[in-house]
């Protein structure tokens, strides 16, 4: 700890910063003496010391239910007592419409649940709540930006407190607008330290920047024990709530939930959710098995290969990396021995999702190639399989959980990579090509 310098008085005990000839406070004279003063905070409480984890009762979570099946699984069989969530997404994704529904929900079934908004007042809070169809029970709401509001609420302990936004709310122990780093840290911290102490929920909506990231320090995301994020489409009517980070239960879990006229409805069977009004004879579309977190389901893939009028020909993805298209087709040219350097390649992913799985490869080459011939592919035909740059197909995570599904959903042919050395499945995508487009495919 660091030391500094200081000058007492003989006569009256005052402490001077800097030494003078006559003391500040009782004006005698020639009695200032230096004397050494620590900085910092004084430790006035026992220290800390290593336990034995064995040592320690066995604590049972009694968990509290957000009357949302879909959401306590992904959660982990509900809300734990002092847990805090971090909720982030796009302005009008849907976040304060889902919370208001989770604080409704379980208000009729009789727990105390208090919705804090700084954003809206009272009476916006009601005109939603009303056009959601949410008024018929009991519904507690708080408008306010003052995070000691929020302390003294949960002093009557509470099950549940919904803070909407953490951006917008104003600590008065450190100085700082709305928003900035010092405050979002500073109420964070508060809200977090009360809640562990009290066994109360919180659940903090963050805001998130052009690049899609949750605004403020990123200690707000290492501080709470869970991190959700609500993606989704505005133009489309589905919503993903994807668990980034969990402590008390799995992550990189989604629920799929269906925007609709009175708030969010969870969509309890996903798997062909995604392929409404497809039509199996045009070419250039592919049914992908995809796996997001443990779930699987069933999306469209498209391709349009057309003559390009350009110098440069256009490559454009939708859904996914661009750069991952650009990879593809190089490898189809070199690997399949097909001219694409005078055609425009565009691709998507149907529904407006945006994917990440590597599975998605081979739909996406099988539907370069389908719109490349102009011919669709066969009908019940599902692809999954990683692409490296030689040409082959590669295994990806979830191949059983993908196969059962696909033959549950009675998919064939099934297209995926070979696993093991007496399993079924394709090696290289030259024989997928040969397989799907027969003699046309060579050269």
């Amino acid at each position: 700890m660091k030391t500094k310098s200081a000058y007492v008085c003989t006569a009256c005990k005052a402490v001077s910063p800097r030494w003078q000839g006559q003391c500040p406070k009782c004006l005698a004279w020639n009695t200032l003496e230096p004397a050494l003063q620590k900085s910092g905070p004084v430790r006035d409480f026992p220290l800390n010391r290593p336990v034995d984890l064995r040592e320690l009762p066995t604590l049972l979570e009694d968990r509290v239910s957000s009357q949302l099946s879909g959401l306590d699984g992904i959660l982990g069989s509900g809300f734990v007592p002092g847990g805090v969530i971090l909720l982030g997404g796009e302005p009008g994704i849907g976040k304060s419409t889902l919370l208001l529904q989770v604080t409704a929900s379980m208000e009729n079934s009789g727990k105390g649940v208090v919705y804090v908004s700084g954003e809206e007042s009272l009476s916006q809070i009601r005109s939603r709540a009303e056009r959601l169809g949410m008024l018929g029970g009991r519904l507690t709401v708080l408008a306010t930006n003052q995070a000691d509001d929020i302390l003294v609420c949960m002093e009557d302990g509470p099950a549940l407190i919904v803070v909407d936004s953490v951006q917008t709310m104003i600590s008065s122990s450190v100085e700082g607008l709305p928003g900035s780093v010092s405050q979002v840290r500073a109420v964070a911290t508060a809200l977090t330290e009360r809640a562990k102490q009290l066994g109360v929920t919180v659940i903090l909506v963050g805001h998130v920047t052009k690049d899609g990231q949750i605004a403020g320090p990123k200690l707000l995301e290492h501080m709470v024990d869970t991190v959700l994020y609500l993606e989704g489409d505005k133009e489309h009517l589905f919503r993903i709530l994807r668990v980034v980070k969990n402590r008390f239960g799995p992550s990189n879990e989604i629920l799929l939930f269906e925007m609709r006229e009175k708030g969010m409805s969870v969509i309890e069977d996903p798997s062909t959710f995604f392929l409404q009004a497809r039509d199996t004879a045009l070419s250039g579309t592919a049914l992908v098995m995809s796996m997001e977190s443990q779930r699987p389901f069933v999306v469209e893939v498209q391709a349009l290969v057309t003559k390009t009028f350009l110098a440069f020909p256009r490559r454009t993805a939708l859904g996914f990396d661009a750069n991952r298209l650009h990879l593809l087709i190089a490898v189809m040219e070199k690997r399949l021995q097909i001219s694409l350097g005078q055609v425009d390649v565009y691709a998507k992913v149907g529904g407006g999702l945006r994917m990440k799985d590597p599975g998605l490869d081979l739909g996406i080459v099988a539907a370069i190639l389908s719109s490349f011939y102009d011919r669709p592919l066969p009908e019940g035909a599902v692809f999954w399989g990683e692409v490296d740059l030689n040409g082959q197909i590669r295994p990806v995570t979830g191949h059983d959980v993908r196969l059962r599904q696909a033959a549950n959903l009675g998919y064939a042919p099934m297209v995926h990579p070979k696993t093991g050395a007496k399993g079924k499945g394709w090696t290289r995508i030259s024989d997928v090509q040969k397989m799907l487009f027969g003699q046309a495919g060579q050269g």
